[in-house]
């Protein structure tokens, strides 16, 4: 049913929960697992960079870090379970990437996370999760994580 899944990653909380499902089904199918970050080009480009401090060249370098990072501990959950999977690292708007890597790949299926952040939150800044469930032409599971009060 599965023979390629995707897992794009955001290096944010609701991720480890969204990991842990993409590696579960990825092993039960069988099927290749593709790990996704995308360096959010909205954020770097909105940016001078002028007051920025970080043991990095800037703030390009130190998003593309942390990507890395998150992908190395995806990675190693997939690897866990005996899986080989893919790493990859774009740059750009990260719905529009997730859609066209999915695409590019021929996915069968979009494993996200997600907070579950309160009504109003989600109306006001939108969320990438909610972006591609509405327009990727393939299945998308979302993995659900509450947020804790105070959070």
């Amino acid at each position: 049913m599965y023979d390629r899944i995707l897992l794009p990653t955001d290096a944010e909380a609701g991720t480890e929960l969204a990991t842990e499902h993409a590696v579960a089904v990825a092993e039960h199918a069988g099927a290749e697992l593709h790990l996704l970050y995308v360096v959010d080009s909205d954020v770097y480009d909105a940016y001078s960079g002028d007051e920025y401090v970080h043991e990095f060249e800037g703030l390009e370098a130190a998003l593309e870090q942390i990507g890395e990072d998150a992908l190395g501990a995806a990675a190693e959950a997939a690897r866990e379970a005996g899986l080989d999977p893919t790493t990859v690292v774009r740059r750009g708007r990260p719905h529009e990437e997730i859609l066209a890597y999915a695409d590019e790949a021929d996915v069968d299926l979009v494993v996200m996370g997600s907070t579950e952040r309160p009504g109003d939150y989600r109306q006001l800044l939108g969320s990438v999760t909610d972006r591609v469930a509405r327009l990727a032409s393939r299945p998308v599971t979302i993995v659900k994580t509450p947020v804790e009060d105070g959070e």
